[in-house]
């Protein structure tokens, strides 16, 4: 397989690929490459922290309310505890295809909580459908204690049903816009009630408030709960659709080929098996063509990992890594409303390019960050002596740069920039690196990082 391919790849399903792997892997076909990212992601491993401190606590507890400030409080942190998890493990993934898909689902069933038991059981739960089934996979979203609490469903009652979770499940999860009528949002909403769960947040399904009458949905007839409704909105081909459009958006090209997406329509509409449509999808010859390297912008997340992968590092204060996020625009755990985040060209802006353009320095040679915005307290730096905010800071990093000079100590800095960098490079850009050539590798390669051709992969 063509290295530039192979670098291809793992941008689009990963963070980036080391010299060594690069070489390992272009001695193989393409099909043995790609089935080498699917069995190493075969397997699951959940994602947690410690919540010993829930130990003990009952429902009676909860309803005292200074306890119950104080059990939300350390929840929170907990909460940003896992979000660091999470990025940490996106730094090392054992399961590469498995982490980006559940980075890609976690911005599709979009979902907020402060309670640490829902949240780590709804990160996981994408975790392990990320390549199974799609609509065991919708089912059990619409189960998960974290998504009844976001979506009211958990106020879906047969007396006063809601409709926030129907109309979400079909506009934003399912079907898209105009794709459905809103007799079939209230007739959905019904077929959910009853949904609940318990103080630990696993799913309880209460009888007593479900409405048992008969619903007229997408034309159909019967006693719907909401499996059913599930079931029958997966007949429509455009929920096949919908979710080839969004995956062929995200690992290929936001501008959509259409040609391409009937295709995977056809592949993913048989059995909504997610596995198939992406193994379809890296197979496909098109997915390789020149169109659709290097042309997406990385998300905020993206770019902090993919600078991991080429110079690993730690920031040592959890705060800083959410600080981090939250001046790219991209924090973990925290999106900013149930549409999630707009991709693309909604990454940039003139504060967050300057940001990232100063990234590489401040990550990997101790530089200063300046930011003005104020912050929640948990996300900001804050002077405690003078009680005021902070408007510059060092983000204080370990990078690793004996294991970068090990992995590219075969690169010279001209074989450097077509690793480091997949985008077309423009003639002044070239220029300027071909007249620091003699910079030093560590100096060249922060250089790389802070250019605009870096921004996308």
């Amino acid at each position: 397989m063509k290295s530039a391919h192979i670098q291809h790849l793992y941008n689009r399903v990963g963070f980036g690929i080391i010299p060594k792997e690069l070489a390992r892997l272009s001695k193989k076909s393409k099909k043995n490459v790609v089935n080498e990212l699917f069995t190493s992601s075969k397997k699951t491993t959940i994602l947690s922290v410690d919540t010993s401190f829930l130990k003990g606590i009952s429902f009676k507890d909860a309803k005292d309310k200074n306890k119950r400030r104080e059990l939300q409080k350390i929840s929170r942190k907990k909460v940003q505890e896992l979000s660091t998890a999470w990025f940490e493990r996106l730094n090392n993934p054992s399961e590469i295809l498995r982490e980006k898909m559940t980075l890609f689902w976690a911005n599709h069933f979009v979902c907020e909580n402060k309670n640490i038991l829902f949240v780590q059981s709804y990160n996981n739960m994408l975790r392990e459908n990320a390549l199974g089934d799609f609509r065991n996979f919708t089912k059990s979203v619409s189960k998960e204690a974290a998504m009844l609490s976001y979506l009211n469903n958990k106020q879906n009652k047969k007396k006063s049903p809601n409709e926030n979770f129907a109309r979400e499940l079909m506009e934003l999860f399912t079907l898209g816009q105009d794709h459905y009528t809103e007799q079939d949002i209230k007739e959905s909403a019904r077929s959910f009630t009853g949904y609940n769960h318990n103080f630990k947040g696993q799913f309880n399904f209460k009888q007593g408030q479900h409405d048992d009458e008969e619903k007229i949905f997408f034309g159909k007839l019967g006693h719907f709960k909401g499996d059913d409704i599930v079931d029958i909105i997966l007949e429509k081909k455009q929920c096949a659709r919908f979710i080839s459009e969004k995956i062929y958006s995200y690992f290929v090209n936001e501008s959509i080929n259409n040609n391409h997406v009937d295709e995977m329509v056809e592949v993913f509409y048989k059995d909504y098996d997610i596995e198939n449509l992406m193994r379809f999808v890296l197979l496909s010859n098109w997915f390789y063509a020149d169109e659709n390297i290097g042309t997406k912008i990385k998300s905020p997340i993206e770019f902090l990992v993919g600078i991991n992968t080429i110079v690993p590092y730690k920031i040592e204060k959890p705060r800083q890594v959410l600080l981090l996020q939250r001046l790219l625009g991209q924090i973990l755990l925290s999106p900013p409303n149930v549409a999630g985040w707009k991709t693309g060209r909604n990454w940039i802006d003139s504060n967050t390019i300057v940001t990232r353009l100063r990234l590489p320095s401040v990550l990997l040679n101790n530089a200063e960050i300046a930011y003005s915005e104020i912050g929640d307290e948990e996300t900001m730096i804050t002077d405690f002596k003078k009680r005021k905010l902070r408007r510059k800071a060092f983000i204080k990093v370990s990078a690793d740069w004996s294991s970068f000079e090990e992995n590219y100590k075969k690169e010279s800095n001209k074989e450097l920039v077509h690793q480091i960098i997949t985008s077309k490079i423009n003639s002044g850009t070239e220029e300027m690196l071909e007249r620091n050539q003699q910079l030093s590798k560590r100096d060249f390669v922060v250089q790389l990082m802070s250019l605009p051709e870096y921004q996308l992969c």
